[in-house]
Order: C-alpha cells, then sequence, then structure tokens
C-alpha cells in the first residue's frame, strides 16, 4: 500500500499507452453542473480515445429519461450505485460508501488506475478500495467546498475542511486541477503532487450562430437592445447580490437592458420574488443552452468559489465578452480589454465599476466578444484529454517501478 506521502511524479509517457481506468465521480449527466459535464467530457474523450473506461456513480432518479451520450459510439462500462439526495440542491445526490462493493468490482480485473473525481462517501471508500487493492490514484480538485463554507455560515470550518481534503487528496498518488493558480495555491496549502490539466470547451455546441432573434424578443428585446447574462447555479455561493449590483449599474446607462439568468437552484424563488422585472429562464442544456448563451451581449460572472467555472468559456465561445473576477479560468484565458474584462478578487465596488463602464462602448463591446470567440477556438478537449492520460500514465509507470524496486530489494534480501 502507498504511504500517505509520495515523492514528486515527473515521468511522461507516450500518448499512444491504453489502460483499463476507473472513473468515480458523485455527480455526472443528467445532473447539471460544472463538475457533471467536466466528468463527462473526459469519461467519453479517453473512452473515444482508445482507454478502457469504467464510470462508477450514484443511480439519478431521471437515469432513464436522460439524454444518450454525445458520443452514442463509445463504449463505457457503467456501473451506478445508490445514493441520496444532497440537503438544500434539488436534483444533485451523493453516493453512499461502497468500500466492499469496489473491491469486488475491481479484484483481479486489471485496473491499471482509479480516478476519483469527488471527495464524497463513495469517493473516500472508493480511495480506500484502491489502495487496498495497490491500484495507483488520481483525484480531481474540482470543487472548492472550502470557499463555500463562508457562504452558508460556517465559516470558521474553512480550516478543518481544508485539512480534510489534504488529508484525502494526499493519500492519491497525485491530483489533477484545471488551472496553474489552484496548482500553486494547493501546493502552498500542503497538498501534494498536483498537476494542472486544463479545461476544453465545445466550440461547435457554443457559438455564436445559435443567436436566435426568436429568444430574444420573447425576452422583451430588440437586436439593440443589451441583454447581460448569467449562467449557473441561483445559489449563494454564485455572489448574484454583486451581479445583480453590477446590473442595475449598467442600467443607469441602458434604461432598457435586460438581465436573464440561466439555472436553478436555492435562491431562485427569492430573488425572483425581489427582482420581477428580472428573466429567470431556468435550467437549460444542449442547444437550449447553447442558445440562450449566444443571444446575449454581455456575460456577467461575480462568483469568488470557482475551482475553473466552465461557464466563462462556455459564454466566450458564444461570442460574448465576459466580466469577472481575476482568478480560475478568467485569470487562464481573459486578458482584460482584449478578449473580456477582469477586475482584482474580490473587488466588488470594481466589479459594478466595470459592469457600468462595460456599456458606453459599445462597438468595443462587441470587438471584446469577437476577440472572447477567437480565443475559445484553442481550447479544445482533445489537449485536455492527453494531458490527462500524460498524468495517469506517469503515476502508472511511477508505481510499477516502484514495485519492481521493492521486487529487487526483496531478491537480494533473499540471496
Amino acid at each position: 500500500m502507498m504511504p500517505s506521502h509520495q515523492p514528486p511524479i515527473t515521468a511522461t509517457p507516450s500518448s499512444d499507452q491504453r489502460w483499463k481506468i476507473a472513473i468515480v465521480t458523485e455527480t455526472y449527466p443528467p445532473e447539471i453542473n460544472g463538475v457533471a459535464h467536466t466528468m463527462r467530457q473526459l469519461a467519453e474523450g479517453l473512452a473515444a480515445r482508445g482507454q478502457m473506461i469504467q464510470l462508477i456513480r450514484p443511480r439519478q432518479p431521471r437515469d432513464a429519461s436522460a439524454p444518450a451520450p454525445s458520443s452514442p459510439s463509445v463504449i463505457i462500462d457503467e456501473q451506478c450505485l445508490p445514493g441520496l439526495p444532497i440537503p438544500g440542491y434539488r436534483g444533485l445526490r451523493f453516493g453512499l460508501p461502497a468500500y466492499g462493493r469496489l473491491r469486488r468490482l475491481w479484484q483481479g480485473q486489471g485496473f491499471d488506475l482509479v480516478y476519483i473525481a469527488t471527495p464524497g462517501p463513495l469517493g473516500q471508500t472508493a480511495l480506500m478500495a484502491a489502495r487496498a487493492l495497490d491500484i495507483p490514484t488520481l483525484t480531481g480538485f474540482h470543487t472548492h467546498f472550502q470557499r463555500y463554507s463562508q457562504h452558508y455560515g460556517i465559516g470558521w470550518l474553512m480550516r478543518p475542511i481544508t485539512a480534510s481534503l489534504r488529508r484525502f487528496h494526499n493519500r492519491s498518488d497525485a491530483t489533477l486541477v484545471p488551472t496553474a493558480e489552484l496548482c500553486a495555491s494547493l501546493t502552498a496549502d500542503g497538498f501534494a503532487n498536483v498537476h494542472a490539466f486544463g479545461r476544453g470547451v465545445d466550440t461547435e455546441r457554443f457559438a455564436p450562430t445559435w443567436r436566435s432573434a426568436d429568444l430574444r424578443r420573447a425576452w422583451g428585446c430588440g437586436d439593440a437592445d443589451l441583454v447581460a447574462l448569467y449562467v449557473g447555479r441561483i445559489a449563494a455561493e454564485k455572489n448574484l447580490t454583486l451581479a445583480l449590483e453590477g446590473f442595475r449599474a449598467l442600467q443607469q446607462t441602458y434604461p432598457t437592458a435586460r438581465l436573464v439568468l440561466v439555472g436553478d437552484g436555492p435562491e431562485r424563488q427569492t430573488l425572483q420574488r425581489q427582482h420581477p422585472d428580472l428573466i429567470f429562464a431556468g435550467a437549460r442544456v444542449g442547444a437550449e443552452l447553447a442558445a440562450h448563451y449566444a443571444s446575449g451581449d454581455l456575460f456577467v460572472f461575480p462568483s469568488l468559489t470557482e475551482t475553473f467555472g466552465n461557464v466563462v468559456t462556455e459564454a466566450m465561445a458564444s461570442g460574448l465578452p465576459v466580466i469577472a473576477f481575476d482568478y480560475a479560468a478568467a485569470h487562464e484565458y481573459l486578458q482584460s480589454g482584449v478578449n473580456g474584462i477582469t477586475v482584482p478578487f474580490n473587488d466588488q465596488a470594481a466589479f459594478v465599476q466595470a459592469c457600468r463602464a462595460s456599456v458606453a462602448d459599445r462597438e468595443h463591446l462587441r470587438r471584446l466578444g469577437q476577440a472572447a470567440r477567437a480565443s475559445a477556438l484553442t481550447l479544445g478537449w482533445e489537449r485536455v484529454l492527453k494531458r490527462v492520460e500524460e498524468q495517469a500514465g506517469a503515476v502508472i509507470q511511477h508505481r510499477r517501478r516502484q514495485a519492481e524496486g521493492a521486487y529487487a530489494s526483496l531478491a537480494t534480501s533473499s540471496d
């Protein structure tokens, strides 16, 4: 069994190697969130590249009515285990502990790697089972649970949550994160063997060509009117009061501007009651989501709790200029004043001012959106999948070398 802290893993294997990989995640489509979307891209993308993928996730009530995989020809061995609803997060579930079942599922089956995306009960027992069977592991840091605590009245738990996450991730061979910035931050917090692998965006699904005059008319907007857009959960951790403040500031220049919020969550009913002039479009997926993005003119994203923020790159691909804090995806891919607008992290006054100033020159706003689209065209998923394969291979080879060294030492001592 591997010790809790490993030396740095730096090997870079050939990208043409093929492995048997189990992916364990407590969220997956038909659930609607960034982690679920990323896990589908990884599972289907790796399978399409020839990897043998087993997907382990909680069973969802909507599974029977879920849309077909986006890559129907991809073969994935999908194992659905029991789960329970997450309080306050309608439609989401967490997986129950499954140590014994996972050991039986993996024992003697020749798995090369287990990738664990979430540190819930299912993820924790998956890590235990993989370690017991001496299967190399990667964990993914996909959610800033410690930052969420500040928005639910339990900010005092931030340090204990961080410590718990550090223990979990440091028991794996390596941890994958979406950005170099987060890699540096977690490393400084004592997380070991952290590697950035990036994120991609589907520039065919999300594109300006999905813009819909009919949809804009349904919002009460003509071609010349300005639509500010937000996509994501309607929840406290998304800092939506700041989005509203920024929108009211730009309304002083464009009184007919509309704010469209796409998504659902625990704060929706309250905000809808307090702001009846806003448009709450609900959760959207597929072509409907693409049309909502492309039919906006400006994307406002005030969240301070993202590990990445897929919606930023989706908005960019849709040709929207993004206003966001300078971290996560916005830090990685936006150059303020060139293909979007960023402001210092948590400088809320600067965010509001950026919203107000953004509409002073509509032509400049359109140019920012065009540049955002051009930037997004360089962010395909293939490069991300290749990096994941490289890191998977590095972990697998590292563990094999360790095993060979241990065997050689044993043979020498027996002589």
